[in-house]
């Protein structure tokens, strides 16, 4: 599987996308649906009706890239939560390896002033 740089963002749009839709057709999605800077140092994902393909879209130097990936038999487990949903890359790479990322949950941040 492909890596991505650890430190781009990642917008989620958790409603169905039409996937006829093309690089064109996703990018007046992020600017008008999501809000956002299709050329921005970010990776955006969307998903069709049935959950069983993903579409990333994101912007490199000189060009756009679309990446998808269709099941055959399972489905993605696509986050229930608000319209816009921002993810780290590892959780991403939860998502498209059919981890619910909305089970998952990491220790929180801790910061101490000092040790004794």
């Amino acid at each position: 599987m492909f890596h991505l740089a650890v430190d781009l963002q990642v917008y989620l749009h958790r409603e169905a996308v039409d996937f006829r839709k093309g690089i064109n057709g996703l990018a007046a999605l992020v600017e008008q649906s999501l809000q956002r800077d299709p050329f921005a140092r970010a990776v955006y994902a969307f998903s069709n009706r049935r959950r069983d393909r993903v579409k990333l879209l994101l912007w490199d130097r000189n060009g756009f890239w679309l990446l998808t990936k269709r099941l055959e038999a399972d489905r993605f487990m696509w986050p229930r939560q608000q319209a816009v949903l921002v993810l780290t890359i590892e959780q991403l790479h939860w998502l498209l390896e059919g981890i619910d990322i909305e089970a998952m949950r990491r220790h929180p941040w801790r910061a101490y002033r000092r040790v004794s």
